[in-house]
This record gives C-alpha cells, structure tokens and sequence, in this order.
C-alpha cells in the first residue's frame, strides 16, 4: 500500500519531467533533422515556381527552353478567368460575350490581349478599365501558389511542355516551400567558419567564469566569511547574495550605467585626463572582462551560500583539535576544509557548467554577442538563430540544432565530471557502517 502510495506522490513531478523536460529535448531533436524556418513554416508547406527556382534549376543543367516558357506568360478565355472577372465586378455584358464567342483563346503577351478587347462589342469604356480587367485571364506558373502537388501538375500539364518524369520531379522538388527532413543542419554547423569562433567564445565564457568565480571566488568568499563574526558574515554573505535576487535587467542596466560613455566610470576617469568611452563595447577584452563579471557575481554569490552551509556543518572537534595540534589557518583550509567540500565541489561545478552552457540571459541584454560577434556564445547564436536573427528568416531547423548539441556536450561533461571527482567512491557507505 505504502509503494502504491509513494507512485501516486511522484506522479506529478514525473509528469512535469515529461511535459517541461523530455519532451522539449525530444521535439528540439525532431526539429534538428529538419530546414523548418519562416520561408517554409512550421505546418505543411505549398508549391510555388518563382524566377530564383527557375535560375537554380537552369544552373543545374535544366532544359533552358523549357525554364522560359514556365517563366512567360500568356493570357488564356476560360471559365476561371470568367469567373474571377465576375466575382470583381467586369461588366456582365463583356463577360457573356467572352464565354459565347471567344472561350479557349489563348494570347501570347498582354498587349495582345488588351488589344483583342478593345475591338470587343463590349470593350472597356477607359484605359483604367481595361488595365484592370486583363490580370484575370493572366496564365503564369510564376508566383503562383499552389496547395499540392497535383495541382502543380495539373497547370504543367496545361502547358503541354512535354516534360519528363525526371525533370517533373525536379520541378516539383525545387517549387516546394514547406520544410523537409534533412541532416544539413550538422553539416553545415561544421563547415560554417563561424561555428569555431563560437565554439571558442564558448569555452572560454564557461572554464572563465566557472574557474575565477563560481568555484574559486565563491570558495575565497565562503572560506573568509566563515572565520568573520557571525553578525560581520551575515552582513557580508547578504551583501554579495544581491546580485542573484535582483532582477536580470535592472542588474544589467547598472553596469551599463558604469560602463558607458556617460556612465559613472567616465565621470570619473575623465577628472584625470582620460578620454570618455564605453568600457564595456569599446574593445572585445572589455566586453568580455564584463560579462564574466556579470555572470561571475551571479554565480559566486550560489557558490558561497553552498559551500558556507558545507564548512558550517563540519565538525567543530575536528577543528579545534586541529588548533590543538599547532594548525595555522591554511593547514586547516587544505587538509580539514576543502576535503570536506568534494560534494558541494561536484554538486556547483557541474550545475554550474550546465548553467552557463544553456544561459545566455545577462550576455543578450548585456552585449547581444558584440562588439561584432566576439562575445556571441553557443546559446546566444541558437538564439539569435532560431528567434532573433538579423536577417528576418528564422532558422528553426538549424537554431534547433545548434541547441541539441548543447544537450549532448552538457551530458557529455557531466559524465566526465562524475569520473573526475570519482562519484562512485563518494557514494560509497562508510567504513564505519560496513
């Protein structure tokens, strides 16, 4: 009854692991296989012959004279026409007179056809007129938008081009605007030059602030607040906690009041005779001392926190008894401390490479990956690939495969750091209790 119990407990929590965690991993892996963007949407894509396809299909070696007459037009009487031309209101007069007498004419060109209405009984009364009735009996595969495929065949078929299935599968091929299963995303991430720039930036960002911050300021920070009065250390750890409790953009837009042209650091250099500029964008060496100390406060202020409760929960006999023994300070630091902290170690050093391997929060509204790209990081680039990009076309595809990759590395590093810090001597029963 009790393990009955206890599934109907986890239940929820495993719900929300499925619903927020392996189902978001699973969809972005589907996505990764796929060239889903703006241009070809998310649902089921059309078929639409455009002057670029015709120039891409003519490179390739396509029959020419074929590609010219897709790309001409002719004006053609037919019913379709008739009935676009009465649905916007042409005179019912021109209409009927067009169905009896001329239904199934075809002409080449539109001055032909502008010139053939005017000697009509009926012709258009005004220039305006006739300019607006023609585009209804236009015949183009142009610009024409198509819901399937056997409507793209069908106005082939109209044309009496005498196309083969082979090039009628490369017709249909190059017209399709949807999205496609495709393995291209990987293969273009590692031919793109700019992929191991990123991957550099990456990197860097993560072992940088990792190492210098949330494990080694962190450390310094917890270690020296721990041998402060408990009142003085109280003050201190709430002091260097703010970082993490305030608000993502009100915390950026203090730094940048102290790095920019007109911010407090110019205020006050400029007394001394140096000339004004924007410490944070200026140069890449600025902009990246920045954001790891952005990043870095954040991250040391949870390393303190943790690693403070850790050295709190040591033995204090162990301690004294190390005083006892002549110990100075460092002694203590080195053989009692730091060997006691190997979990609270593990435990930040990997939630924290996850962190900031998928965190891009504080650098987006920070540098936004600039000056140019030298602060552009993994994430940010997915980002900026699938939901933000300069150009307008959103690549969901490749955006998703950038971000898949960040899963597998973060897994990746995970095992290794469980190897590294040797989990499994750390999870076995002491030698007391065997």
């Amino acid at each position: 009854m009790s393990a009955k119990l206890g599934y109907i407990f986890i239940a929820p929590a495993l719900a929300l692991v499925v619903l927020f965690f392996l189902a978001p991993v699973l969809m972005t892996g589907v996505f990764s296989m796929t060239n889903m963007s703006t241009a070809t949407g998310i649902t089921g894509g059309s078929y639409q012959i455009t002057p670029s396809v015709l120039i891409q299909l003519g490179d390739q070696g396509f029959d020419r004279k074929i590609l010219k007459r897709i790309g001409s037009e002719s004006y053609s009487i037919s019913e379709k026409g008739l009935l676009a031309a009465t649905k916007a209101d042409v005179k019912t007069e021109l209409v009927e007179e067009l169905r009896e007498r001329y239904l199934g004419e075809t002409f080449a060109s539109r001055r032909l056809f502008e010139r053939f209405l005017k000697k009509l009984d009926n012709r258009p009364r005004s220039i305006r007129t006739l300019k607006s009735t023609s585009p209804h009996f236009r015949k183009s595969l142009i610009k024409e938008r198509f819901a399937s495929t056997k409507e793209l065949l069908q106005s082939l078929e109209e044309m009496d081009l005498g196309l083969t299935q082979v090039q009628t599968d490369e017709l249909v091929d190059a017209s399709y605007t949807g999205w496609i299963w495709t393995g291209e995303n990987f293969r273009k991430m590692f031919l793109l030059p700019e992929t191991k720039q990123i991957l550099l930036n990456t990197g860097f960002y993560v072992a940088s602030t990792l190492l210098l911050f949330n494990i080694g300021f962190a450390l310094v920070l917890a270690v020296t607040t721990f041998y402060l009065p408990k009142g003085q250390a109280a003050l201190f750890r709430a002091l260097w906690f703010l970082p993490r409790i305030t608000p993502s953009v009100l915390y950026v837009l203090l730094w940048k009041w102290l790095t920019w042209d007109t911010g407090f650091i110019n205020a006050v250099v400029t007394n001394f005779g140096v000339t004004p500029r924007n410490w944070m964008l200026d140069t890449a060496a600025n902009a990246w001392v920045t954001v790891i100390m952005i990043n870095g406060f954040i991250g040391a202020s949870m390393g303190m926190i943790l690693f403070s409760s850790a050295i709190t929960s040591i033995p204090k006999q162990m301690l004294y008894a190390s005083e006892v023994d002549g110990a100075n300070r460092w002694q203590q630091i080195r053989h009692i401390i730091l060997p006691q902290l190997k979990w609270p170690i593990l435990f930040i050093t990997v939630y924290q490479t996850l962190s900031l391997l998928t965190s891009f929060e504080q650098i987006f509204l920070s540098t936004d990956g600039g000056p140019g790209s030298s602060t552009e990081v993994w994430a940010l680039s997915a980002y900026h690939t699938a939901l933000d990009n300069y150009w307008g076309n959103l690549q969901y595809g490749y955006g998703a495969a950038l971000a898949l990759v960040l899963v597998v590395v973060g897994v990746i590093m995970s095992l290794i750091y469980l190897r590294f810090f040797r989990f499994d001597e750390l999870i076995k029963t002491p030698r007391i209790e065997q």
